[in-house]
């Protein structure tokens, strides 16, 4: 527990910063540098190596606290420069030149170089087997010019490039370190890994030998808690400050509590996927009845408001964002007339969902689908069923799952991905936004492309979710957009 704010449980993501003095003999309050903060999380990550190990569960917790890059992003998406102090793009979108951070040292007290900066990124471009390889595809050469300067050369422009770069795919570790990445860490960052209790918890303390602005707290622990109502009690119950992925339907127990529930932006897209090479699904007519069959908001109304309704693969936090809902109105009435056009007036359909999303939102479709003539079978599994079955063998109708990633919408330029969609128009555009080295113009031919995909009705985006965090009192600096993707402590605070 945190020195003691207590029985504050848990907390949002919020910023309730605690400031003010009340009168001129009363003690002002301050910031608490000796606070230890306990964060509740669901995912814990099945190992440490931030090079080989999938799962949001470690970037959540490492980068940007344990691990840094020649740049990070802000929970908004904006590219912010960290171990560079500046970045620079030639005009051609061939060349970046990164100007270095004096000062900076590793964990174990050694002085980061360019030589590092430079054997880490090549590691990754030169190694299929690490993770985020493929997205230093274009990068053909990475050097140091002098002490202070990395230089990428790029065979064509990539407009994704400082993104990728903000993620594992530019981290800076230490070329002569020996340390065992899947249980230990030796990063940069303005925390230390302090220790990995498997099944339980993660332990970060301040690196105080920190190059730049140290933490303005002493330690966080990440508890994970996968239960969401376990999660609720441990908070009321003191034991965590701060509680990620709230359940929306357990809000309502932090009413009249010390926790403030804030809500948050993410890119999570909860999306129901057509099969599009499987008949009738590979009918415009049959997909587009899918869609109008469905009540959007009702759906949200039932999860408890924690959503904004999305028409489109793109999330309002990615770069090609339109609001395209107005492509599927919800017309019961045209759905059945369209079905009876495709000759599906009796449409039986499976809908393949991991049985971690419950069964409200899979009612709710069967109902829906019902009043229109087509009968939803629901076939609940394990996740690694849904992986081997759905999301490798491509062997569904219907599934259901949360797309989480931020700037994803390169899976709907792939034909071989699970979706088996394939335009060559969405190929094309997405190409060109790739290439383009004015963000607007990507920007704009993301728009296209995600319009066509909209209007194609490739699937249905039911809903995009807010995220819920219940944050204690005197607790300031929580991140409060996309938690569930990175969670930079930096800021976190608490005052007494």
């Amino acid at each position: 527990m945190r020195t003691r704010l207590v029985a504050v449980g848990v907390a949002a993501i919020a910023a309730l910063l605690l400031s003010g003095c009340t009168g001129s003999t009363d003690k002002q309050q301050g910031p608490d540098t000796d606070a230890t903060v306990n964060v509740g999380l669901v995912l814990e990550p099945t190992d440490l190596n931030i090079r080989r190990t999938s799962g949001a569960a470690l970037d959540q917790v490492l980068i940007d606290n344990v691990y840094e890059g020649l740049v990070s992003r802000t929970p908004q998406g904006e590219i912010v420069d960290t171990i560079a102090k500046s970045h620079a793009i030639s005009d051609d979108g061939l060349t970046y030149t990164f100007e270095i951070n004096g000062g900076v040292t590793f964990h174990d007290g050694k002085t980061m170089t360019v030589d590092d900066i430079v054997w880490s990124l090549t590691q990754v471009k030169d190694d299929p087997e690490l993770r985020d390889h493929e997205l230093l595809s274009h990068v053909t050469e990475i050097s140091a010019p002098d002490d202070h300067t990395v230089t990428l050369t790029l065979s064509e422009p990539d407009s994704n490039l400082l993104w990728n770069l903000s993620g594992r795919a530019g981290l800076v570790l230490e070329k002569a370190a020996k340390n065992d990445l899947a249980t230990t860490a030796n990063g940069t960052g303005p925390f230390t890994l302090d220790s990995w209790k498997q099944g339980d918890s993660i332990t970060l303390k301040r690196n105080t030998e920190y190059w730049g602005d140290k933490a303005k707290v002493a330690e966080v622990v990440f508890v994970y808690i996968s239960d969401t109502t376990a999660g609720v009690n441990a908070a009321l119950a003191g034991d965590v400050d701060v509680l990620t992925a709230v359940d929306p339907n357990l809000r309502s127990q932090f009413d009249g509590t010390d926790f403030t529930v804030t809500e948050g932006k993410t890119t999570d897209k909860y999306t129901l996927a057509f099969n599009n090479t499987k008949a009738p699904l590979d009918d415009v007519r049959v997909r587009k009845a899918l869609r109008l069959a469905v009540d959007h908001k009702a759906i949200i109304d039932a999860i408890g408001g924690a959503g904004v309704q999305m028409g489109g693969p793109i999330p309002p936090l990615d770069p090609g964002y339109e609001d395209l809902t107005s492509v599927r109105p919800f017309e019961p009435d045209t759905a059945k007339k369209l079905l009876a056009e495709a000759g599906q007036e009796n449409l039986k359909l499976t809908l393949t969902v991991p049985n971690i999303y419950g069964t409200t939102v899979p009612n709710l479709l069967v109902s829906a689908y019902k009043k229109v003539g087509v009968t939803l079978t629901v076939d609940s599994v394990e996740f690694s069923t849904w992986l081997n079955d759905v999301y490798q063998n491509h062997d569904y109708d219907l599934s259901f799952v949360d797309h989480l990633e931020p700037r994803d919408f390169g899976n709907w330029a792939n034909p071989d991905y699970y979706f088996g969609y394939d335009n060559k128009d969405v190929q094309k555009l997405y190409a060109e936004s790739i290439a383009a080295v004015d963000p607007a113009a990507a920007d704009q031919k993301l728009k296209e492309a995600a319009r066509i995909v909209a209007e194609d009705h490739a699937a249905d985006w039911l809903y995009n979710a807010l995220t819920l965090t219940a944050v204690g009192k005197g607790i300031s600096g929580f991140p409060t957009d996309s938690p569930n993707a990175r969670l930079d402590l930096s800021s976190l605070a608490v005052t007494t």
